[in-house]
């Protein structure tokens, strides 16, 4: 039987892909250009977060209702270990990263859309010396520690998709940006899985 609600929440989840992706093109950042200038990258975080925030009120409504899943106790104790490395990757992992720049606020100051802005300089070191997308990386491990239920279950399903597909078209903005120096580093350092020892990416 065709399960209504998770397909409804799916198509919520490609409705957030498509439009994140539309906006992050360069057709959409030209677009985000003309309606807010040198705010653009706030109005695309803006915009990112209300559909996102959409997509999990559908889910909740759709599938919140049903009930959760009865793990064994050695079970939840690795899904709570998940959630806490999640979040220790993420807080580590953001440190390495401009948040003004991340969230649009040093556009606004500098009076330049995202587009003028000099390319940040590509970060090496750290847990990005293990693994190119930590902060991806630490999301999953969030996302997938927190199945408890039908919903966290199809969220962490939706979302690591969209994970996927995102890393594919980012990296190919990052060869566009940073050319052979990206190509040394991708070649030296995994996607997701890091690896605990060998190779390393270098520099700050």
């Amino acid at each position: 039987m065709m399960d209504h609600g998770l397909l409804l929440y799916a198509g919520l989840w490609l409705s957030f892909a498509l439009g994140h992706s539309a906006f992050a093109s360069v057709g959409g950042r030209r677009v985000l250009e003309r309606l807010a200038g040198r705010g653009d990258r706030l109005l695309y975080n803006v915009i990112a977060i209300l559909h996102l925030a959409l997509v999990l009120i559908g889910g909740w409504i759709e599938l919140g209702g049903r009930p959760g899943f009865a793990f064994p106790w050695p079970f939840n104790i690795l899904r709570a270990a998940a959630v806490l490395a999640g979040i220790a990757i993420l807080l580590i992992a953001g440190r390495s990263y401009d948040p003004a720049r991340f969230f649009g606020f040093a556009q606004l100051r500098a009076g330049a859309p995202e587009r003028v802005l000099p390319a940040e300089a590509l970060v090496t070191g750290g847990l990005n010396g293990r693994v190119r997308h930590p902060l991806y990386l630490g999301l999953l491990l969030l996302v997938w520690g927190d199945v408890h239920a039908p919903l966290t279950l199809a969220t962490a399903l939706f979302a690591t998709a969209y994970v996927l597909v995102g890393i594919h078209f980012e990296e190919r903005k990052l060869r566009r940006l940073y050319g052979a120096t990206y190509d040394a580093y991708r070649a030296a350092v995994p996607m997701l899985i890091p690896r605990l020892a060998g190779r390393r990416g270098t520099g700050k």
